[in-house]
C-alpha cells in the first residue's frame, strides 16, 4: 500500500466512525459548532489573509488565469461572506429526523418518511478557498462527515480554514473528524477518494470541465455534479427595455469566474436595433469582447464573429456571445440545444411567455425578469451551496441542505400483523 493509499483509508475510517457521531448529533450542538466555527474564522482573519497572500502569490508565479486568480482571493468581504453564510446556516431548519407525508393505510399503520443524513460526503473543488468552509457548513448541519479536498493552488488558505473548523467542532464537543481537509495535493489522493465505496456515500466535484468529466468517468462513488455553467439570457419583444438592459448587464459584468453569469445573450429580432446599441456601449465600458451572429454584426459593427462553438462555451471571462432570434420559440429551442442545463432567464412584460419559458426551459434554474447571478444558495436562502446539480436525479440545481440528506421510509403500528 502507497502511503497517500494509506492516508487515504486513515481519513476514511475515521469519517466512517465520525459519520456515526454527527448523524445523531442534536440540532443545539450542530449550531454551536457552526457558531464556533465563524468565530475561530473572525478572530483568526490576519492569519487566513497571511496564508492566502502565499497562494496568490504562488499562483500569480505560476501564471493562473485572471478568473482563477480572481476565485483564489480571500479579502475581508469574502470572509465576512463565510461568516454570514456559517451563521445563517445555523439558523435554518434542521433537515434531520424531519418527518413527512405521514398517513393512515387501510391495514391502519402509518406509513411516511424520515429525512437522513447521506452519511460520508466527499467534496473536490478548485480555486475557491470559501467553497472550505461552505461546504464544512452544510454537511456539518446536514449531519453528514466530510471529506475535502481543495486545489492545489490554494492549499494554504484551505489548512488556515481547516484549523477554524477543526478549532469550532471541538469547542462544540463535536469530532474534530466530522470535517477533514486534505492536507497534500497528490493527484493520486482524488483518484482514491471517489473508488473508496466502503467509506464514502457520495462526491461533489467542483470546477472545470476537465475535473468534473474525469470524476464522472473514474468514480465509483455516486456522484453530484454539474459540468459548467453556460447561462442565457433572452430578450423578449415585449420586455422592458430599461430593465432587460440593467439586467444584462449585471448578468454578465456583476463577476466573470462563477458558473452563472451570464455567457449567451438572445435577442428578439423586433427589438434588436432598440436594445443592443445601448447595451453594447455598456459592454465596451465594461470591456466585454462582443461576439454576434450576422444580424447582430449588423447593429454591432464592432462585435467579432460568432462560431458554432461560442454557442457552447462558458468563458468566464469578459466575453459574451449574442445572437438574434425571431421569437420566444427559437430562443427556447437554442437554449436547450446549447444551454449546459444550469440557469437561464427571460425578460418579458408577456405573462403567457413567461409561463412557457418556465414550463419549456429544461434547466436546473429558469428565471423571469432576472439576473442569472442570483442562481447562488445563498441568494436561494439555503444558507450557502455545496454546488449546483445540473443532473434529474436525488437534487437539482443548488444543492443546499435537504440536497444532502435522503429519505427513507417510516411504518408506525401498534401490534399490527398482514392478513
Amino acid at each position: 500500500m502507497t502511503d497517500i493509499e494509506a492516508y487515504m483509508l486513515k481519513l476514511g475510517i475515521q469519517a466512517r466512525a465520525a459519520s456515526w457521531e454527527i448523524g445523531k448529533a442534536s440540532t443545539a450542538q450542530k449550531n454551536a459548532a457552526l457558531l464556533a466555527i465563524a468565530d475561530a474564522i473572525n478572530s483568526k482573519r490576519e492569519q487566513l489573509l497571511a496564508a492566502n497572500q502565499l497562494d496568490l502569490v504562488a499562483g500569480k508565479g505560476k501564471q493562473l488565469e485572471p478568473a482563477l486568480m480572481e476565485r483564489l482571493e480571500l479579502n475581508e468581504a469574502r470572509i465576512d461572506s463565510m461568516i454570514e453564510g456559517l451563521r445563517q446556516v445555523a439558523s435554518l431548519d434542521d433537515p434531520v429526523g424531519e418527518i413527512s407525508d405521514l398517513k393512515f393505510r387501510p391495514s391502519g399503520i402509518q406509513v411516511g418518511r424520515m429525512r437522513v443524513p447521506l452519511g460520508v460526503i466527499g467534496i473536490i473543488y478548485e480555486s475557491r478557498p470559501n467553497v472550505t468552509c461552505e461546504a464544512a457548513s452544510l454537511c456539518l448541519k446536514s449531519g453528514n462527515a466530510a471529506i475535502l479536498r481543495g486545489g492545489s493552488e490554494a492549499i494554504h488558505s484551505n489548512q488556515a480554514i481547516a484549523a477554524c473548523i477543526s478549532d469550532g467542532l471541538e469547542s462544540a464537543g463535536l469530532n474534530p473528524h466530522v470535517v477533514q481537509v486534505l492536507d497534500r495535493t497528490d493527484r493520486d489522493a482524488v483518484g482514491k477518494l471517489i473508488t473508496m465505496t466502503e467509506y464514502v456515500d457520495v462526491i461533489v466535484p467542483r470546477g472545470g470541465m476537465g475535473l468534473i468529466a474525469r470524476i464522472s468517468r473514474d468514480a465509483k462513488v455516486p456522484v453530484i455534479k454539474h459540468l459548467d455553467g453556460n447561462c442565457h439570457l433572452y430578450i423578449d419583444d415585449a420586455a422592458d427595455l430599461e430593465k432587460s438592459i440593467s439586467v444584462a448587464v449585471n448578468a454578465k459584468t456583476q463577476r466573470y469566474g462563477t458558473c452563472c453569469t451570464l455567457e449567451s445573450l438572445l435577442v428578439a429580432e423586433a427589438i434588436a436595433s432598440k436594445v443592443l446599441p445601448p447595451l453594447a456601449l455598456q459592454y465596451r465600458e465594461h470591456q466585454v469582447e462582443l461576439r454576434g451572429c450576422n444580424k447582430t454584426r449588423a447593429i454591432i459593427e464592432d462585435a467579432l464573429i460568432a462560431t458554432e462553438e461560442d454557442w457552447e462555451t462558458e468563458y468566464l471571462a469578459p466575453i459574451l456571445s449574442i445572437k438574434i432570434v425571431s421569437d420566444v420559440d427559437e430562443a427556447i429551442s437554442h437554449i436547450n440545444k446549447y444551454s449546459s442545463h444550469h440557469t437561464d432567464s427571460i425578460m418579458t412584460e408577456d405573462y403567457g411567455k413567461a409561463q412557457r419559458f418556465l414550463r419549456e426551459v429544461d434547466s436546473s434554474s429558469v428565471m423571469i425578469n432576472t439576473s442569472t447571478r442570483f442562481a447562488d444558495g445563498f441568494e436561494y436562502g439555503l444558507g450557502a451551496e455545496i454546488g449546483i446539480s445540473t443532473d434529474k436525479l436525488h437534487a437539482r440545481g443548488p444543492v443546499g441542505l435537504e440536497g444532502l440528506t435522503s429519505q427513507k421510509y417510516i411504518v408506525l403500528g401498534d401490534g399490527h400483523i398482514r392478513q
